[in-house]
């Protein structure tokens, strides 16, 4: 059968590509390979269920909760909560099973399902290989009092929130600061843990109403961050994305601060007290060379992997690494968490602030960003990229001219049929430039 994962967890348009039926098709797939793994000896498993705000997430609750009681197994709905905060209480409850019902920065028509491991991880290659086989696999229902218990989980914010605020040295105290929390999953809790923290809070877009997620505002759409920030004064502001896995920043002057700046604030700080593993921090093939040569000039290491946080979260797992994350935001702090968590890297950042006295376009200007253009080019056989000689040599030649003061990567996409050109140059037109050379060669040399 064809895969239904994709890079992360299941996605579609909600009613469309992704329906109740395989909602709850799916859970009791999950349900299914989570007993055929553990030994429960009579005891039903557990899962917490969280979802972010949009309206068709009312629905797919309902059905993966349903899908997962019908299987034997108990579940505690945690109703509207981050990614993170579902995968904190996966752990801190000790959860067989955790399920995000998101669609993360997508528009809000779509949605999507993700599962998570004992412990709050995310599944492995395998074992979403394991559940899209069992959807075609007979089963026996278990019957009477063998079927799974549903019940409301009183305090998933309030508990996420406290964990957030434990995980910092000092107060924020002095800091203002706005948070555009996407009309999504952090409308209550981003807000929340920032204000316990002692920051003065100017929340935007936390007022969802099932149809706004994402809408002109979050991670993407940076514009009302910026306006709110120089119309308040503030020190910062922090822009979430709809399941706020991950945030971006403005400083005090609305300049973008983007996730490879922040995972440099990030790591220096966490150098200086010890607490970076290795004194590595790991990024993906799409970082900044700016980044890349910051670190190593404060003699910290760099780990790159393919782009998608779920690769950075595997480097970090199978080396201990305490520090990683993507130029899109991601950040992930395994110290503190098992995922990205915007409202926890927002803290972090304002932490370092606080603690230097410096401005936040002060701690950003550890790096300089080398202009990075990148051109997509459809409609070619993307298989070829790395086959193809001519396209080979032209890279070469163009690494050459640019030698160590910029960077090229020519990678096929993920999920469209499309070659990615990316060039970083010390100046925008040399990085166009060299960018739309190489485009030109992949449109002539892999042409369908």
């Amino acid at each position: 059968m064809p895969r239904i994962f994709g890079t992360d967890g299941v996605r579609g348009l909600a009613n469309g590509e992704l329906t109740a039926e395989l909602a709850l098709d799916l859970s009791v797939a999950a349900a299914r390979v989570l007993v055929d793994r553990g030994d429960y000896e009579g005891e039903r498993p557990l899962a917490v269920v969280g979802r972010d705000t949009r309206i068709s997430g009312q629905f797919l609750e309902h059905a993966v909760v349903a899908g997962l009681a019908s299987a034997g197994v108990d579940v505690l709905r945690l109703r509207v909560l981050p990614t993170p905060g579902v995968a904190y209480l996966t752990q801190s409850l000790g959860a067989d099973l955790g399920v995000v019902i998101s669609a993360s920065h997508n528009p809000m028509p779509d949605n999507g399902i993700k599962f998570l491991a004992r412990g709050g991880v995310k599944l492995g290659d395998a074992v979403e290989r394991d559940i899209e086989a069992h959807l075609e696999r007979p089963w026996v229902r278990p019957t009477a009092g063998d079927v799974g218990r549903v019940s409301p989980y009183g305090t998933p914010v309030e508990e996420y929130v406290d964990h957030l605020v434990s995980t910092l040295d000092r107060p924020l105290a002095g800091l203002k600061v706005v948070l555009d929390c996407a009309h999504g999953a952090a409308y209550e809790s981003g807000p929340l843990a920032l204000r316990q923290a002692g920051a003065e809070v100017i929340a935007i877009a936390d007022a969802p109403d099932g149809l706004n997620i994402n809408d002109g505002c979050g991670s993407t759409h940076l514009g009302p961050l910026r306006a709110a920030v120089l119309a308040h004064g503030a020190d910062a502001g922090f822009a979430l994305d709809g399941d706020a896995d991950r945030c971006l920043a403005v400083d005090a002057a609305g300049e973008t601060v983007d996730g490879d700046q922040i995972l440099a604030i990030l790591a220096l700080a966490m150098a200086e007290t010890g607490r970076l593993v290795k004194d590595t921090v790991v990024a993906t093939v799409m970082s900044n060379l700016g980044f890349v040569q910051a670190m190593k000039a404060a003699g910290l290491g760099v780990r790159q992997t393919k782009v998608g946080d779920r690769y950075v979260l595997e480097a970090m797992r199978v080396s201990g690494y305490s520090l990683g994350g993507e130029q899109s935001g991601h950040v992930i702090m395994s110290e503190h968490a098992t995922t990205g968590d915007g409202a926890l890297t927002a803290l972090h950042v304002l932490q370092r602030m606080a603690t230097t006295g410096q401005s936040l376009a002060s701690l950003a200007g550890v790096m300089t960003r080398l202009p990075q253009v990148l051109i997509n080019v459809p409609g070619v056989d993307k298989a070829r990229t790395d086959e193809d000689a001519v396209l080979a040599a032209a890279v070469a030649e163009e690494e050459y001219a640019l030698g160590d003061t910029g960077r090229i990567l020519l990678r096929p996409s993920g999920t469209e049929a499309l070659v990615r050109v990316m060039v970083e140059a010390p100046t925008p037109e040399l990085a166009r430039d060299v960018a739309e050379r190489l485009a030109g060669v992949v449109r002539r040399q892999l042409a369908l």
